[in-house]
């Protein structure tokens, strides 16, 4: 994907973040590999604004800002240099990118690549043998223009090299060093994972980056413009019901606990209560949280549209004014999820009237089946052994439906009477009009698992065709979808318990209050998803502010109304209405700029199973600390 917003001249210099000098192509040919490697986007700006190219390679730096060494010990970055520049006294910092003869050098920093001419060794420069890559370098000396035939006109520094006059040492690296920082050798995530950073300064980390600061800048921007006050909460709140599992802080009092905020839900409907009229709160655990007291759904959609479209401008070509709406039911009635991606056009058909009655499917308590076909016609498909076995691992995941997936042939209702009867087979294949050569799927059981399980195969199977098949399937760009009217309540899969779909503090649609009582789990919520192609980049809801409903909707849920009595008090002192969404900015960035993961978006993330692999945090406490905190490990505890 390309992306670009503005007008621009010139190149950026990141396009040449692979290739080595003209010099070192001659005598190395590791370096000469090296500079085969295809280049990619770069960072391209003009005098008045910075435009960001952005796609999946590897090959981005960001060119040097107007007078960002003005605060430094040196003169420019490594990748302002250009022909005008011929004839200038300068000072350059790095790392030590490559060298050869003890005569040629390439230094990187954050912003490129300048290529080093270096003298004789003599009083001020020290000899480069015994220096390891990725040493801090000092030079100073004078630009001086490439011989015409070296010239590199793909590089922002390609017409020029520096002469050096001086050259120090400012910090040798070890040379036992992890690994390079070279594209066409990168190290396994988990190395690169333990040493973040020296992985964060890859071009591509750095772009992230650097992107991510960008767009928390243009997201601030618009909310302070639009009068929103930046609210610090507290981090170190109580333990609440609800939500995931939570981390507890230890204190000198004995049996007393501080709990590690999940959010800044209680706190943000407390300053609703204040008189402050709008908060948002600074990024912190990559989410961006906004609460507004007197407002309702439709004026925070709109809200998160006008923001996304503010922030996204210098990213993207176009953003829709307004985005899609899908219900829940409808989304995974169609598509198996709440957070349907919408990039391609494949849905689900409900085929359960068409097997209800078939005698073994009986005793399955609120039965349900779908189907979803592919049809050669319009998309290149094919069902091999391996793709079965991983949709098979798939279908486990989903205990109370089956997966029969196949490809349709003359006598595919014949080889279906271990399931369905022949009239039912030929029924599906009419009713939906399959056509031999077509890949079918379809899913039966609880009508909920059978939808879920149907919807993670739609998406697998055609990441698979994409990949294996190496056709498009997906529509390139940004594709948000709104999904409203969440259920309020669900069931409690382990404990069979009514707990809340999102938390207790969400409002229930005002027409569906008589169903309170009588049938909680058709009541819907007043909440919303923002999703991304497939995946969820924000949520939230209007929320209760009437504490007769807080309290009915607690004992609904069998809540101790003690645990949230701070809450209730604060709704009885005049709360408005009130309402609020929270961003996931991890996600975002993630989808924005092509990664698989969220890890190569943030700066020092933890391991799946939230360990820092830089400190190998978390670790044990000495066991005087443990007595300060009144702290006893269980026997066997590891």
């Amino acid at each position: 994907m390309r992306l670009i917003q503005g007008n621009f001249s010139g190149r950026g210099h990141g396009d040449d973040v692979q290739e080595p000098p003209k010099h070192l192509e001659r005598t190395s040919p590791q370096l000469l590999q090296y500079a085969k490697k295809p280049s990619g986007a770069q960072f391209a700006t003009d005098s008045q604004k910075t435009v960001y190219l952005i796609d999946d390679t590897d090959s981005e730096s960001p060119k040097s800002p107007r007078n960002i060494s003005r605060y430094t010990t040196r003169t420019h970055t490594c990748g302002e240099l250009t022909k005008n520049n011929v004839g200038d006294k300068v000072i350059l910092c790095g790392w030590l990118e490559y060298q050869r003869m003890n005569k040629f050098m390439v230094l990187r920093d954050s912003y490129g690549e300048t290529q080093l001419l270096i003298p004789e060794v003599g009083k001020n420069i020290v000899s480069m043998e015994e220096v390891p890559y990725e040493s801090i370098i000092g030079v100073s000396g004078t630009v001086v223009a490439r011989p015409k035939e070296m010239v590199n006109k793909n590089q922002t520094t390609g017409e020029i090299e520096l002469q050096v006059d001086s050259l120090e040492v400012v910090n040798k690296a070890r040379s036992n060093l992890p690994f390079n920082i070279r594209q066409f050798q990168k190290a396994k995530e988990a190395l690169r994972m333990q040493y973040r950073y020296m992985d964060i300064r890859f071009p591509q980390m750095q772009r992230n980056l650097r992107v991510r600061s960008r767009l928390l800048m243009k997201l601030r921007e618009f909310l302070i413009e639009n009068h929103f006050v930046d609210v610090e909460t507290p981090t170190l709140f109580k333990a609440t019901p609800g939500g995931a599992q939570e981390f507890v802080v230890p204190t000198r009092f004995p049996g007393k606990f501080y709990s590690l905020a999940q959010s800044p839900q209680q706190f943000k409907q407390m300053l609703m209560a204040g008189a402050l009229d709008r908060s948002d709160r600074q990024p912190e655990f990559t989410q961006l949280d906004i609460e507004l007291s007197f407002t309702d759904v439709e004026a925070i959609i709109q809200l998160i549209e006008e923001l996304l479209s503010y922030a996204l401008a210098g990213f993207v070509e176009k953003i829709p004014r307004s985005f899609l709406r899908m219900s829940y039911r409808d989304a995974m009635e169609n598509y198996g999820s709440d957070k349907p991606d919408i990039s391609f056009d494949f849905k689900l058909q409900n085929c359960t009237s068409l097997l209800e009655n078939n005698e073994k499917f009986a005793a399955v308590e609120d039965f349900g089946a779908y189907l979803l076909v592919f049809d050669p016609k319009s998309v290149p498909c094919t069902l091999t052994k391996t793709v079965k076995e991983n949709l098979l691992q798939t279908a486990r995941q989903f205990p109370k439906a089956k997966l029969v997936q196949s490809v349709v042939a003359k006598d595919w209702p014949t080889k279906m009477q271990n399931l369905f009867s022949t009239e039912e087979a030929k029924e599906i294949l009419n009713r939906f009009s399959i056509t031999e050569g077509s890949v079918l799927f379809i899913c039966y059981g609880t009508k909920k698992e059978a939808s879920l399980l149907l919807g993670r195969i739609r998406t697998e199977y055609v990441q698979f065709l994409e990949q294996s098949a190496q056709v498009k399937i997906r529509k390139s760009g940004l594709h948000f979808l709104w999904v409203v009217d969440f259920p309020l309540f669900e069931i409690n899969g382990v404990t069979g318990n009514l707990q809340s779909a999102h938390h207790p503090f969400t409002a229930p649609h005002a027409e569906d209050l008589d169903l309170l009582n009588q049938d909680p789990l058709k009541v819907r919520a007043l909440a919303y998803d923002l999703v991304l192609n497939g995946y969820e980049i924000g949520g939230g809801s209007i929320r209760i502010h009437d504490p007769v409903l807080q309290e009915q909707i607690l004992n609904v849920l069998n809540i101790d109304r003690d645990s949230l009595q701070h809450i209730i008090d604060m709704l009885g002192s005049g709360c408005p209405p009130h309402g609020g969404i929270a961003l996931g900015l991890d996600r975002i960035l993630a989808v924005l700029l092509q990664m698989t993961s969220i890890r190569d978006v943030i700066a020092f993330p933890k391991t799946f199973e939230g360990k820092d692999p830089v400190s190998q945090a978390p670790s044990e406490l000495p066991e005087e600390t443990l007595k300060l905190y009144h702290i006893r490990p269980l026997t066997g505890h590891s």
